[in-house]
């Protein structure tokens, strides 16, 4: 199988199971007529984020790395009407195509890009002593993983549930000799998670137009969300 292949499989599920979104579709031009590094994800990726958090029952959510809003979209749509997305990224120009993105879709009241290195913006919102969060959705910097999981489960609650995505690194993961930082720092991660009794996770591997990669699916426990 070749990733040709794998990414005619993804255009026959969206085909068939997502149809046409102008708002979507949009939000992926504008993104790209910005510049934008195209590594957002997939239609099928956002769809699944929608449904784990449609599942999860979240109305309020915490994304880590905006770019240019489209993953934002998706699980904003996912909330209830007095819903709350909140979203660190810490490249102004990203930020600000991410909240047009977000204005045309009409979301500008449920989600709050937040700009500045992540784990500023961590100790800014813990600060303000929020509500636990139900879902979250790592997708930054990589090296950066481990203390982003663990801020993470600070402002969780017993049931919530943690993506992280981007962790196979085209199957590097399992290459103990990789110098990658990006891969180290996610072997890291995942066998600090192998002794973590706050969350019960799992890995799971995926291929499709974006590639080979996967992602990491925890729900927390506790008692360590605080």
């Amino acid at each position: 199988m070749t990733e040709e292949d794998w990414s005619a499989v993804d255009a026959f599920f969206e085909e068939k199971l997502l149809p046409p979104d102008a708002v979507l579709e949009e939000a992926l031009r504008a993104s790209a007529a910005a510049g934008l590094p195209d590594i957002q994800v997939s239609p099928s990726q956002g769809k699944l984020l929608h449904l784990l958090a449609r599942a999860q029952g979240a109305r309020r959510i915490l994304e880590l790395g905006t770019l240019g809003g489209y993953s934002a979209i998706w699980l904003a749509r996912a909330l209830p009407a007095r819903g709350r997305l909140i979203s660190f990224e810490v490249n102004p120009a990203h930020a600000e195509v991410a909240r047009a993105n977000l204005g045309r879709a009409g979301l500008q009241r449920k989600v709050e890009v937040r700009l500045g290195p992540a784990l500023d913006s961590f100790s800014t919102l813990e600060a303000e002593k929020p509500v636990p969060f139900d879902m979250f959705f790592i997708d930054a910097d990589k090296p950066n993983t481990r203390p982003y999981f663990d801020r993470s489960v600070r402002l969780s609650r017993p049931g919530s549930l943690i993506v992280v995505d981007n962790v196979v690194r085209k199957g590097e993961l399992a290459n103990a000799l990789s110098q990658d930082a990006n891969v180290r720092a996610m072997r890291a991660f995942v066998e600090a998670l192998a002794g973590d009794n706050r969350v019960s996770a799992t890995g799971i591997q995926t291929v499709g137009k974006k590639g080979y990669d996967g992602f990491v699916l925890a729900r927390v426990l506790g008692p360590g969300a605080l």
